[in-house]
């Protein structure tokens, strides 16, 4: 398909300026908001590091080995937006480059390698081995206009690029959703990640946080619906 799965979703936002992204961490206090504008500059940024530094093209394999957080959303985005074909599982195939954070820098051996810091304000990764790059240093430098190439055949693991772009979302365009919803394989990042932006919604994701927590979060962010992730759809 011509479309990537990121062009979609930006496609979809009625409003750049409204957030359509915002991460809560309980454990460090982080309350991260991102509007569609910024996360489309951040995913735009990979987009263009892929191509212009690593040579990625459409159908090439990008590995993203990252928890949930606002950079991972950023590279998700970025990926697709790139064309590329993500994995996330344990899915044969050398990668061109590799997203991780610096714990797990020796589960991985690529050409390129990437740490993501995984902190609120993007800031850089010290003292990195030689022939790892920071994300911060890589990818700030990159222009925050992309314009995409196309997609590859499959966009996710072993799913292909026009399945995911057609999966469904119980959520509903122009909603505000809170949800604890992991996003960390295949199956979960397409139905609890990518079906609520592709619908339009504008997601509030909360790790680590309890009951009345995100009860209080979801008053607070005044949302339409809550997902929790003791209540998984089925698949």
């Amino acid at each position: 398909m011509t479309d990537t799965l990121t062009s979609l979703v930006l496609g979809r936002v009625a409003d750049p300026a409204r957030p359509l992204f915002t991460f809560y961490d309980e454990g460090t206090g982080e309350r991260t908001e991102l509007s569609a504008a910024t996360l489309g500059n951040w995913a735009a940024k990979i987009a263009n590091y892929l191509r212009d530094e690593v040579g990625v093209v459409p159908g090439d394999d990008v590995r993203v080995d990252l928890p949930e957080h606002w950079q991972s959303a950023a590279v998700l985005l970025g990926a697709w937006w790139a064309g590329a074909h993500v994995l996330v599982g344990d899915h044969d195939g050398d990668a061109r480059v590799v997203f991780t954070a610096a714990a797990r820098l020796d589960q991985h051996d690529a050409d390129a390698v990437v740490v993501v810091p995984l902190d609120p304000f993007a800031m850089g990764s010290r003292d990195l081995p030689i022939g790892v790059d920071d994300f911060g240093e890589s990818v700030r430098a990159h222009g925050d206009r992309y314009s995409p190439a196309g997609a590859g055949d499959l966009a996710l693991d072993d799913v292909p690029t026009a399945t995911l772009a057609r999966v469904e979302s119980e959520t509903e365009s122009g909603q505000r959703v809170v949800s604890t919803r992991p996003w960390h394989t295949a199956d979960t990042i397409a139905a609890n990640f990518l079906a609520p932006l592709l619908a339009g919604t504008a997601l509030v994701w909360i790790r680590g946080a309890d009951d009345a927590r995100v009860d209080a979060i979801a008053a607070m962010e005044k949302a339409d619906l809550t997902l929790r992730s003791n209540e998984m759809p089925n698949p």
